[in-house]
């Protein structure tokens, strides 16, 4: 066996996420992506990219000795992988039909690694590469920089960059130094502080039929523009004003004034770290005061100072926050949840050539692919056509999350036309 070392950080939150989830809840730690190959790009072209890129990033060559569960330990990667490309032809069905089923299968992180590909074709002519991963192994940031780089290593063997990258055993062995330990120390009393000031809040349950998980994505073309409106006027990012209008709903719907909110870190903040692949996101605190405040861009400017607070401690090691809960069996916990999704070196919306139709706001309901993850979630995405807000909810009524999004949408665009 290899020698073993420590998680990283991120590497641990998700094992501590997904460890005492029964077997056939293990699939819900993967995702699933479509990217779309150039024409004329053979089978032999495209394995010889993901060959390249898997080469360079040790994470996607890791496995996990997991004989120990408190917690486990990465294997050093290993130089040989499996480079089988199985091929599905689609029959000019859509390729989102296909994602399904690999997507389902759970990885055996002790005895493969972390992700899986498949091509398919239409009549024969390579059209998308279907490629799943397991959290550990990439978040979303992550994930972009492999799509970015197959797409190069497709057209220039150089493409992928240098032969080897920093992987995850690197960067857990950064966070454990004299230094990182100090930050994680830091963090903790972050949480400490923020667990002395918060108010015992909580989300009414869902009542009759309502109960279960729930989600739901709101899509709107003005909400975007107003959410942008509002930043200039505030003078913050937009992250801040769609989480200002979010906490306010929610707020609003608990009634309180101070609303403790877990927000998703991406901690890729260091230039030596920020294109590592692994999962580097961690949920961390802050507290929002004046949460049910009228004017949404003063509300604004105090969620963006009380997130970058929040972001400077993001990298904790889950297991020592853990510990102080269980120190402290009263501490209240978090209403709400929220992540802001930022991708590597995109071109930004309003340059991307054409104009994107703008989309017109709605809401549309979906079958939940996990319920891993908080309470009630909001995961916000900006992109050419519009905003999307998909919220995933337990045990909150279906009422009381399209009134939560609609909510939200309502209050960006009033303050957006008074800006």
């Amino acid at each position: 066996m290899s020698v073993a070392g420590p998680l990283s950080l991120g590497q641990l939150s998700v094992w501590d996420d997904i460890r005492d989830l029964p077997g056939a809840r293990w699939h819900e730690a993967n995702n699933a992506v479509l990217w779309a190959l150039p024409h004329n790009v053979g089978t032999e072209e495209v394995r010889t990219a993901l060959r390249s890129v898997v080469a360079r990033h040790p994470s996607l060559r890791t496995r996990y000795d997991l004989q120990d569960s408190d917690p486990p330990r990465q294997l050093a990667p290993d130089t040989d992988f499996s480079d089988s490309l199985p091929v599905v032809e689609t029959a000019g069905a859509p390729p989102g039909d296909f994602v399904a089923g690999p997507a389902s299968l759970r990885f055996r992180l002790g005895h493969e690694h972390g992700w899986r590909a498949t091509l398919l074709t239409r009549a024969g002519t390579a059209s998308h590469l279907l490629f799943v991963k397991h959290h550990i192994a990439a978040d979303a940031w992550a994930q972009e920089v492999l799509r970015q780089e197959f797409t190069g290593a497709l057209t220039d063997p150089s493409g992928a960059g240098p032969a080897t990258a920093p992987g995850p055993a690197e960067l857990a062995a950064d966070q454990f130094t004299p230094a990182g330990l100090r930050r994680q120390t830091a963090a903790l009393g972050h949480w400490n502080r923020l667990l002395d000031q918060a108010p015992p809040t909580a989300l009414p349950p869902a009542t009759g039929a309502g109960g279960g998980v729930l989600q739901a994505t709101l899509r709107s073309g003005p909400a975007r523009a107003a959410a942008r409106t509002v930043a200039a006027a505030a003078e913050v990012s937009v992250s801040s004003v769609v989480l200002a209008a979010y906490a306010r709903s929610v707020a609003r719907i608990c009634g309180t004034d101070a609303l403790l909110v877990q927000l998703m870190s991406a901690n890729r903040f260091s230039p030596r770290w920020k294109n590592v692949v692994t999962s580097m996101n961690q949920w961390v605190p802050a507290l929002i005061e004046g949460a049910r405040e009228d004017d949404l861009r003063r509300l604004a400017s105090v969620t963006h100072w009380s997130s970058l607070g929040a972001f400077r401690h993001g990298a904790h090691d889950v297991t020592a926050v853990a510990a102080l809960l269980a120190r402290r069996p009263d501490a209240p916990e978090p209403v709400c949840a929220f992540n802001y999704v930022t991708l590597p070196e995109q071109q930004p919306p309003d340059s991307a050539g054409k104009s994107a139709p703008v989309t017109e706001p709605v809401i549309t309901w979906e079958e939940p692919f996990t319920s891993i993850g908080p309470r009630c979630y909001a995961r916000a995405e900006e992109s050419a056509s519009g905003l999307s807000v998909r919220l995933t909810a337990k045990d909150v009524g279906r009422e009381q999350c399209a009134e939560l999004l609609w909510d939200m949408h309502h209050a960006l665009l009033s303050t957006a036309g008074a800006c």
